[in-house]
């Protein structure tokens, strides 16, 4: 039992590696060719895992394997424009300047359903308001709304805002956030400046924010009972 239990947590970190190094898009939306590499790494992997006489390099060369092919194909396709399209085909638009094209969602199959959920999943829930809707290689509907329907913008209305700059999380669960400092131009030295005038102390905040207009948001840990 102990056995079977390190080699599943040693496959599990493995897996994780492997995902990871074949790049956070493997984690959202993926293209057919990064389907298939991690449909057959979870079941190259699940064999190791319940045989305990099967050895480990036995789950860990193919999926290597798989990696390395994956990281080929994908500079290849990145190189290729062709062999992009080979692989994973090409955007198709199905609402061309307000039209419905049937033909092609006959030959997508799909049905009317279908594209009314992904619309309103994309926030438009009338088809008049769709000027242009386009699936994309990996399956995902894009949308082009009429000039009509969309709100107004401040270029439009004549209004130039101020922008305060990317906000991120500079102090999580108690503990400083470097990565995340660098990209709103603070330092720990600053933050604890801070917190001292709000008479707060670091392991009391549970998140912290900040901007590169030096605006600070803090949220405290609730207390335990």
């Amino acid at each position: 039992m102990a056995i079977s239990i390190i080699r599943t947590i040693i496959l599990y970190i493995f897996i994780i590696f492997s995902v990871r190094l074949m790049g956070k898009r493997q984690i959202g939306e993926m293209q057919t060719s990064e389907l298939v590499v991690t449909l057959l790494i979870s079941d190259i992997a699940s064999l190791p895992m319940q045989n305990t006489e099967q050895s480990l390099l036995s789950g860990f060369v193919p999926i290597l394997i798989l990696i390395i092919c994956e990281i080929v194909l994908s500079v290849l396709m990145m190189k290729r424009a062709k062999f992009r399209k080979l692989i994973c085909g090409m955007p198709q638009i199905i609402i061309r300047n307000g039209e419905i094209d049937q033909r092609q969602m006959k030959r997508l199959r799909m049905s009317t359903e279908d594209l009314c959920e992904q619309l309103r999943q994309e926030g438009c829930f009338k088809l008049s308001d769709v000027q242009y809707a386009i699936i994309e290689t990996n399956g995902k509907l894009s949308i082009l709304k009429k000039p009509e329907s969309e709100p107004p913008d401040c270029k439009q209305l004549g209004i130039k805002p101020e922008g305060s700059g990317i906000e991120t999380v500079v102090i999580s669960d108690g503990e400083y956030a470097k990565h995340s400092m660098e990209l709103c131009g603070t330092d720990e030295k600053r933050l604890s400046t801070e917190l001292k005038k709000r008479n707060i102390k670091l392991e009391d905040v549970f998140i912290m924010t900040a901007s590169k207009d030096g605006e600070y948001k803090i949220i405290k840990r609730e207390c335990k009972n």
